[in-house]
């Protein structure tokens, strides 16, 4: 079972696919939101489907899909956690993982457009994986504790906006934050339904172009051991997203650099996860 969200932008209701056919739950659940996954609502949602599940009505093909999860308390991410994406960058492999946030209001669909900021020179992509927080956690004993708290997994891409982020000082929030810049989706795919998270293939390319093609065995930091650490720091909520690192391959990386311009085409896919597109429009007043 795959967790959806269809609909307007900002009115988006809750579903699932089950076999191929995606299936409306907006009559039995308000949204797949912080209240839902700390409220028990993957077992209740287990048990509508198991019970009721032939009398779900369709979602019409042609309805757009937003993010799998509603706007979270928080959107937290891991930068460098790939050691060929750290040498990539010029940056040294981090001995613990290195943390920054996004905003929440960034989240968007997988396959809606992207607005290049206004005076971005350097819009980059990054595949993702990304997983969503099933409880509150804080201050987890180890990480079986932690496994015990992802909900499941998804695509994420990590746009970033490289000027902002490297060359204006600070945090790296300003070259993270621009709206739309975190495409998730087009679906959570529940953790027991993965079987090895820590050995799938990521792929994206621009254009029809492969830019990156990594493994998250790959990743310096797994996603149970950051899900603990994150713990022992801040409290995570039910419903928090968590980005976990991208492999090499970006725009940072080439020689010479190589951004995104109006009217590209990025289209990102991790194995057993799903894959999501996005058109890079520039920023119009």
């Amino acid at each position: 079972m795959k967790l959806l969200r269809f609909g307007k932008k900002g009115a988006e209701k809750p579903g699932v696919e089950i076999k191929g056919k995606r299936l409306d739950c907006s009559q039995h659940f308000e949204d797949w939101n912080h209240d839902f996954f700390q409220n028990a609502g993957l077992e209740k949602l287990k048990t509508l489907v198991q019970s009721e599940g032939d009398k779900l009505p369709a979602i019409g093909e042609n309805v757009r899909i937003g993010s799998p999860v509603a706007r979270p308390g928080m959107i937290m991410c891991v930068g460098l956690n790939y050691s060929d994406h750290a040498k990539e960058s010029g940056m040294d492999i981090p001995e613990e993982p290195i943390i920054f946030m996004k905003a929440t209001h960034t989240l968007t669909g997988p396959y809606d457009a992207v607005t290049i900021p206004k005076n971005s020179t350097k819009t980059d992509w990054e595949v993702e994986l990304g997983m969503v927080i099933g409880k509150e956690a804080s201050y987890l004993a180890d990480e079986a504790a932690a496994a015990d708290c992802i909900a499941g997994y998804c695509v994420v891409n990590d746009v970033s906006e490289r000027a902002f982020q490297l060359e204006r000082g600070g945090q790296w929030v300003k070259g993270k934050s621009c709206l739309d810049f975190s495409p998730v989706g087009p679906y959570l795919v529940l953790k027991e339904d993965v079987a090895d998270v820590s050995n799938l293939k990521m792929k994206l390319s621009v254009n029809g172009e492969t830019r990156q093609d990594g493994n998250t065995k790959f990743m310096i930091f797994n996603p149970t051991y950051i899900v603990w650490y994150l713990s022992q720091f801040t409290k995570l909520e039910a419903g928090d997203l968590i980005f976990t690192g991208t492999p090499p391959g970006v725009g940072l990386g080439m020689t010479p650099p190589v951004y995104l311009q109006d009217g590209d085409e990025v289209t990102l896919n991790i194995e057993g996860l799903g894959s999501q597109t996005q058109k890079f429009i520039a920023y119009q007043a």
